[in-house]
């Protein structure tokens, strides 16, 4: 299942064969709003839409402005919530956002440019895009990895760096794995779970949602094929020393931005132990592993320590120095 942001491109590429599109960004949000900023929409004039602005706030005046037949320079920024400039309607979760709309005629120009945005968000990659109202995209070009989307405004120039979605990597099934997946889709993760014993899938398999990636596969054999971007957060969560110590061991190779493993503070030291004496840790390899894994929120349920690993994850995807962990 691909992210929403992917599934936006693939739909905008897929119209623009025989009609044109608007294609909206999320540029700053204010106050209480359920899309960050990047977050995408595409819509064409029958009302059709695929990705949201709002969670569903501020979608049916949009569609009903471009019926309407507004919205028809290369590029524009409008403001939906409170004190915005128009249209001005009030968002039902409270706050504002601001959206960068681009209207793309079905040519084979425009094509190749959202074609080229969906391969870099397929990829992992992030992207520097800038235009200057009320013309076109006039710079897309690859950029190093970003770990969330970044937007800067000078007058009429936009300049957005797009960071492609997250990827949670889970080692093994469990109910703590099931958690975080969960929360994970909900935070725009893409979620990975390689699992290969049979007896744990017949106990979780049909618990999975839909848009969760299972890959029948030892853990530490998958990062060993196929490897991972930057943009990625490895956990292991299983409490079985073979599978979680060889994820890890495994994990350290990858540019992954958090590693992390489930145990006590008593089993965590012992895998440290192991992991220096078989695989020769170093320094900077502990450095990057967190584990016990998780914020210091006293958790106990599954749930709760789902939680407090996904806030974790999270904490550091965000570039926020780490303070006390312990799940």
């Amino acid at each position: 299942m691909q992210h929403l942001d992917n599934q936006v491109i693939a739909q905008a590429s897929d119209w623009l064969t025989r009609h044109p599109v608007w294609l909206c960004t999320v540029l700053t949000t204010y106050g209480s709003s359920p899309r960050a900023p990047g977050a995408l929409m595409v819509a064409a004039s029958d009302g059709r839409y695929c990705g949201s602005l709002s969670g569903g706030c501020v979608e049916e005046d949009f569609l009903q402005r471009i019926a309407s037949g507004e919205y028809q320079q290369a590029s524009q920024i409008v403001r939906y919530g409170e004190g915005g400039l128009k249209p001005n309607i009030a968002l039902p979760c409270g706050g504002s956002l601001d959206v960068l709309i681009e209207y793309l005629p079905a040519t084979a120009g425009n094509r190749e440019y959202v074609q080229r945005m969906g391969k870099a968000l397929a990829g992992h990659y992030a992207l520097d895009k800038s235009l200057t109202l009320p013309a076109a995209c006039d710079h897309l070009a690859l950029t190093t990895y970003r770990n969330s989307t970044q937007v800067m405004r000078d007058g009429d120039c936009v300049t957005l760096h797009l960071a492609a979605p997250p990827q949670l990597l889970i080692a093994g099934l469990s109910n703590v794995a099931l958690y975080c997946a969960d929360f994970a889709c909900a935070l725009g993760f893409e979620v990975v779970i390689c699992e290969c014993r049979e007896d744990v899938l017949e106990n979780f398999l049909s618990a999975l949602k839909p848009e969760i990636r299972l890959e029948k596969q030892f853990p530490a054999r998958y990062l060993e094929q196929q490897g991972c971007h930057a943009n990625t957060a490895i956990v292991a969560l299983t409490h079985d020393p073979r599978m979680d110590d060889l994820t890890l061991m495994e994990a350290i190779n990858t540019p992954a931005f958090y590693i992390g493993a489930m145990g006590s503070h008593r089993n965590s030291a012992r895998r440290r132990e192991r992991l220096h004496t078989i695989a020769d840790f170093t320094a900077q390899d502990f450095a990057r592993l967190h584990a016990p894994v998780g914020l210091a929120i006293g958790s106990k349920t599954p749930a709760e320590i789902a939680l407090a690993v996904m806030a974790d994850i999270v904490k550091h995807k965000n570039g926020i120095a780490q303070e006390n962990t312990a799940a």
